[in-house]
């Protein structure tokens, strides 16, 4: 099954099913995170209860908001080994061992979840980056798990779109905290959550063997296969729950598949064939199996300045 949470034309929120014919309309559902929450074993059935209201939505006449509108957390990994080879080739680094040791990751900012449409540059910054990536929401909770009992918790994946300030991020990560503002103006989930059975027969190594690709403004920037992840998401969900619980809703991103960034392509072959966005850009992120995520760069105003003498 393939879930969507929209806004149509008449401004109204909904949430369907996505079918051949159009968008199917479920009874009383805004959120799907109502749904993760609403007791039922999976997606499909959480969906069947609600039911159908009978009204069938063109994709013309919709725009695909992220499916939760809040999730509970966010946590987003490195888990693409290409792309970390990448970023640490540049600095003169060969890999860290521990990186073949934890699947790390971040917190980012569940506020900032968005779908398609328009983004904003983060205030301040010249260097915009998209970052191409997939994400597992979950429907169950737990603590201390194995791969094994975190994997059934996976209700479906979506596309993420990363979106990334590359100049803020760069800045803030040497006072050793992390990305911060750099990763803090919008987080790109959608159009769909799709069930894992749907994908089931792609199934490959540590993801599925499907083509992850993005472009700006109709020019093919990224192009990897979601089987060449290093850590599965039964992996990372577990490392996710050590000492702590997660729970329906929660968001579990991949990290940058290999050239899935400005910043790597960039350093690769050089900014005058990869050049950060620029308001007026349009980014379209595909995942076989799980659509396609189109956004428009947009300018932001002038940050606020904190001191005469500060950012």
């Amino acid at each position: 099954m393939k879930l969507t949470r929209v806004r149509a034309h008449d401004g109204l929120v909904r949430v369907g099913v996505v079918e051949d014919d159009g968008i199917h309309v479920l009874n009383g559902v805004t959120d799907i995170l109502d749904l993760l929450t609403s007791g039922h074993t999976t997606l499909v059935e959480a969906a069947g209860a609600a039911g159908s209201t009978g009204e069938v939505l063109a994709p013309a006449d919709i725009t695909y908001l992220a499916p939760l509108a809040t999730p509970p957390t966010v946590r987003d990994f490195y888990a693409f080994e290409q792309h970390v080879k990448a970023g640490r080739a540049w600095r003169g680094l060969e890999m860290d061992p521990d990186w073949y040791r934890i699947p790390v990751f971040y917190f980012s900012n569940p506020y900032a979840t968005v779908g398609s449409g328009d983004i904003r540059i983060a205030p301040g910054s010249s260097q915009f980056d998209f970052e191409l990536e997939v994400a597992a929401v979950l429907g169950g909770h737990g603590r201390d798990l194995t791969p094994d009992e975190a994997e059934p918790l996976i209700a479906g994946f979506c596309i993420l779109n990363d979106w990334s300030a590359r100049d803020l991020q760069k800045r803030e990560m040497t006072l050793s905290m992390g990305p911060v503002k750099g990763k803090d103006t919008a987080t790109g989930l959608g159009p769909w959550l799709v069930t894992p059975d749907e994908l089931a027969p792609y199934k490959e190594g540590n993801g599925y063997k499907l083509r992850m690709r993005c472009e700006v403004n109709g020019k093919q920037y990224s192009d990897a296969l979601w089987s060449d992840v290093h850590w599965s998401f039964a992996e990372m969900i577990s490392y996710a729950s050590r000492g702590t619980e997660v729970r329906p809703g929660d968001v579990i991103g991949s990290g940058t598949c290999g050239t899935g960034c400005i910043n790597e392509l960039s350093r690769t072959h050089g900014e005058a064939s990869y050049p950060f966005l620029t308001s007026g850009d349009e980014v379209t992120a595909t995942i076989e199996g799980l659509g396609a995520l189109t956004n428009r760069i947009m300018a932001s105003p002038a940050p606020a300045r904190l001191r005469p003498d500060t950012v």
